[in-house]
């Protein structure tokens, strides 16, 4: 067996910072490490203090030295879990309006291509996004989310190329397979569209990663002149948009791990405001789909440990018109 250098693990110096905190005091040696444009560094790693980045590379060399002796048996192990997986794998078809939709991946691919063929599948096949393509020379890639518009020419798609976490979302037009110039940084990845595909839905996140604000984008428009469509004060809770299946209506809904609150915006009229469907209660979960005249309601509220289905009548769904139909 070859032989293996060693090298000495990597020590942090020891920068005492003291702080009291609620009469008492605390002593932090390594508080240095911890980067004060941490929220700069998730946009930029480059701006990262070179002091923190020295030793984080020291710590990345001392972990490829310590397993150096492994590598044969890393690339077996890779190779073998690669063997049981189907590569070339892809999902059933949705149909959708004219087209059925679909994600394909390509044996030594890392990344999917979102496809869609004609909605009988007798026809050629248009990649629309293909994630191997888009990742080509750059250190990190990760789709967020595709939503096709309703007239079916165009595509919102997310992705972030830093690891941030945060997804810049781009409009791309199908015909062509171009991205439109206007972009929306900073999202959860999300976009929900309008009924007339001129507009659609996302959640901003804070500096800190919190979603707590919808917006509505105007195709053709800068991102700065978005209207703030809902914003949650309760910094606990996280909020997101989407939309009911009938495609009638934007859901916007917020909840922590215990409580949810719902609004509603007719996707014909998205300048609309937001409508409550139940005002939030401590500990009542409850979210809501669409059919006809009605919602239909998933809820654990009146003591339904394991939920129930309730319907409301979509003109006035407040919690006093819920009838179950389907009891807990």
């Amino acid at each position: 067996m070859t032989a293996v250098t060693k090298i000495a693990p990597p020590r942090a110096a020891k920068r005492p910072r003291v702080e009291t905190w609620h009469n008492r005091v605390k002593i932090d040696d390594y508080a240095w490490l911890r980067a004060d444009n941490w929220q700069e560094v998730m946009h930029d790693p480059s701006v990262l203090a070179p002091e923190i980045r020295a030793h984080l590379e020291a710590e990345n060399a001392y972990l490829e030295a310590e397993l150096a002796d492994t590598k044969l048996l890393q690339g077996e192990l890779f190779a073998e879990m690669k063997g049981r997986i189907k590569e070339d794998d892809s999902s059933v078809p949705a149909p959708e309006g004219a087209y059925a939709y679909y994600t394909s991946y390509v044996t030594g691919g890392q990344h999917p291509r979102f496809c869609r063929k004609p909605r009988n599948l007798d026809g050629p096949e248009q990649i629309m996004l293909d994630g191997n393509a888009l990742a080509a020379g750059k250190a990190f890639f990760r789709f967020g989310d595709v939503s096709i518009s309703p007239d079916q020419s165009l595509a919102a798609w997310s992705f972030d190329d830093k690891g941030s976490e945060f997804y810049r979302l781009q409009v791309r037009e199908l015909a062509t397979g171009h991205d439109r110039a206007e972009t929306v940084d900073n999202t959860t990845g999300d976009a929900s569209w309008a009924s007339d595909g001129k507009s659609f839905f996302y959640t901003l996140q804070d500096d800190n990663h919190r979603p707590l604000k919808v917006f509505r984008h105007v195709l053709g428009t800068s991102q700065a002149d978005d209207v703030l469509v809902y914003e949650e004060k309760d910094t606990g809770f996280f909020t997101g948009v989407g939309k009911t299946q009938s495609e009638r209506y934007i859901v916007i809904d917020t909840h922590d791990h215990e409580t949810s609150e719902v609004y509603l915006i007719d996707a014909e009229t998205p300048a609309m405001a937001p409508r409550l469907v139940a005002p939030r209660k401590p500990h009542v979960e409850y979210d809501v789909d669409h059919w006809e005249d009605r919602l239909i309601i998933r809820t654990n509220a009146d003591g339904a440990e394991d939920y129930k289905i309730a319907w409301a009548p979509i003109a006035d769904p407040g919690p006093q018109n819920w009838s179950d139909l389907v009891p807990h």
